[in-house]
């Protein structure tokens, strides 16, 4: 998975997330709208810093970081730092505002906005075989064809332990270590402040028996082969990253302001571009919030700072 995705000629080395799969952040402006206001109340609870720092994680295009300035009131922007962390090359025609930066800046203070990166940060999975014993599941590159190979050891067998029911033969899990590793030396590059990491999640008590590992490629989902021609990702347990709070995307998103209610259909015929507009935005703030779809993301908030917490409800 790490060498299908970032190795060399790397799926995310070559492509850009837009191009295979929709985001919130390509659904509509009013997403990075609502991230602006949240950068907004981290600015505020922390007394408005002369350098306010705005860190894009897996930015893909920069469209969330674009968004975002443009959408922050002046006087915010003024003071921003923004940071756009990829591993591809810097887009052409990208705000030159934005450092384009394969890590995120150290001691950074504001807010790292972690849209559907961790389900890319590569793990194992583990199947248990008819004996019970739990297994990795090895993976021929060409493929996708599986076996089974050494028991699960380690810290490994540890984080199975702690963050996942006990595995049935034929069952599988999918070992999250990588990426608690991988938000806690994110959330470490703040010196103050809040970090943000949206995906679609699932807790301890609601672990999909058959793990979620799944691959997209070109707007169509498609076996997770691992040959560097598709997106691989799985799920988040939300609960395990380390000092994050779980939240639905959909009580995030109206707790930041996100409303946008159906014009009256009399708007039609004393003003049909008003209407058009009004119905368009809130078409697309449905889309953001909506159950069983987008809305049902999970937004883990881990706050750096004390002012930080709670931010999602004023």
């Amino acid at each position: 998975m790490q060498r299908a995705l970032y190795g060399p000629d790397g799926f995310f080395l070559r492509e850009r997330p837009a191009g295979h799969f929709r985001t919130s952040v390509h659904v509509s402006p009013l997403y990075a709208r609502a991230v602006a206001e949240l950068l907004c109340r981290v600015d505020t609870a922390l007394g408005h810093p002369a350098e306010l720092t705005f860190t894009d994680m897996a930015a893909g295009g920069g469209e969330l970081c674009a968004g975002v300035i443009t959408a922050l009131p002046p006087e915010v922007a003024a003071r921003l730092r923004p940071y756009a962390v990829d591993l591809s090359p810097r887009p052409s025609g990208l705000d030159p505002r934005i450092t384009w930066a394969d890590a995120p800046p150290r001691n950074g203070r504001g807010l790292l906005f972690a849209n559907e990166w961790l389900d890319n940060v590569p793990l194992a999975v583990a199947e248990a075989d008819e004996d019970g014993a739990v297994r990795y599941v090895e993976v021929r590159p060409s493929d996708g064809a599986e076996r089974l190979g050494a028991e699960v050891d380690g810290a490994d067998a540890e984080w199975l332990r702690r963050w996942w029911p006990p595995l049935l033969p034929g069952s599988r899990a999918e070992i999250g270590r990588p990426r608690d590793e991988a938000w806690a030396a994110a959330t470490g590059s703040l010196a103050a402040g809040l970090a943000v990491a949206v995906d679609y999640c699932h807790v301890l008590a609601d672990r999909p028996p058959y793990g979620t590992l799944t691959g997209y490629r070109a707007g169509r989902q498609v076996p997770p082969v691992p040959d560097g021609t598709c997106d691989l990702t799985a799920h988040v347990a939300a609960d395990s990253l380390p000092g994050a709070t779980p939240t639905p995307q959909r009580t995030a998103l109206l707790a930041l302001g996100l409303h946008a209610p159906r014009p009256p259909l009399s708007l039609a015929t004393t003003a049909p571009a008003t209407y058009v507009r009004a119905l368009s935005t809130a078409t697309e703030a449905a889309t953001l919030t909506a159950r069983g779809a987008l809305g049902d993301f999970t937004w883990s908030t881990t706050p750096l700072t004390p002012t930080c917490t709670n931010l999602l409800h004023p």
